[in-house]
């Protein structure tokens, strides 16, 4: 079997008589998932002699738990980004990714830069040196925390839905830590912001739009693969989350705190 990302799933690994006992998903903290039909499965694999793999077929579809166990990771974000819920349920329930609060943080900055260049562009200051460097630090934190503030509301508008509805959404208690997990990571498409921060003067309102269609159609797809409902729930609690950052946005705009441009990623006139 090919190698290809072997390397960070060794925890789904199963025991074989004659090798090595290695732990399996019914020991750990979570149950690996079917990336075709969501059932729960204890193994993504066994390990023989010799590093010979042999994909765990799922007893439910009769298909491999995991096929991209031996992808490429390129591989797998192309089908992440193409929105295939396989991907999702590969990336979310099978490996193993820390990377959430740095990806929220590294994007929030993107984001801020952009609304700060705006506002510093816009502004005709003839204050003395200090006092300008030290106005123009203090517009950039303030920025990064309504962008902060309105991507809270968003999640905040998400889960009250879903707790709302919870006696639709499924059988058990929804995971919103998991789910947190998932808006964070899917959240990734906001990187796109990175040419609009090097290249300040050539990027679109256009261009951020269409960034932000991707970025909450990758929410879309996060919220339906970690909770496992219909595509109709998932979008109300989209709507319910852009409402409340959309009031937000509105109380930032209200009391003149916010830049009143596009560069936000979701500006309450947008809906």
């Amino acid at each position: 079997m090919g190698n290809g990302g072997r390397s960070g799933l060794q925890q789904g690994k199963g025991n074989v008589d004659g090798v090595a006992a290695t732990p399996t998903a019914a020991s750990a903290s979570c149950q690996y998932r079917c990336i075709e039909c969501n059932q729960e499965a204890k193994e993504l694999y066994r390990d023989y002699n010799h590093g010979v793999l042999k994909i765990t077929i799922c007893k439910s579809c009769q298909k491999p738990v995991d096929k991209y166990i031996e992808y490429d990771p390129v591989i797998i974000l192309i089908n992440a980004i193409l929105c295939k819920a396989q991907a999702y349920r590969h990336i979310l329930f099978n490996t193993q990714i820390n990377i959430h609060g740095k990806l929220c943080i590294f994007c929030l900055l993107c984001e801020a830069y952009l609304r700060w260049w705006q506002l510093q562009d816009s502004n005709q200051n003839t204050a003395p040196d200090d006092l300008i460097r030290y106005a123009k630090e203090w517009d950039f934190y303030r920025m990064f925390a309504i962008a902060a503030l309105e991507q809270t509301a968003y999640f905040i508008g998400i889960f009250t839905f879903l707790w709302v509805e919870r006696p639709m959404t499924a059988k058990k208690k929804p995971n919103f830590i998991l789910l947190l997990k998932a808006l964070l990571l899917s959240s990734y498409g906001k990187l796109l912001l990175i040419p609009a921060v090097i290249w300040e003067h050539d990027y679109t309102p256009l261009c951020l739009k269409l960034i932000k269609v991707f970025v909450l159609t990758s929410n879309f797809q996060a919220i339906r693969v970690t909770l496992n409902i219909n595509r109709k729930l998932s979008l109300l609690a989209m709507v319910s989350g852009l409402l409340l950052e959309s009031i937000m946005v509105y109380f930032f705009q209200s009391m003149e705190w916010d830049v009143g441009s596009d560069c936000a990623i979701y500006k309450s006139q947008d809906f």
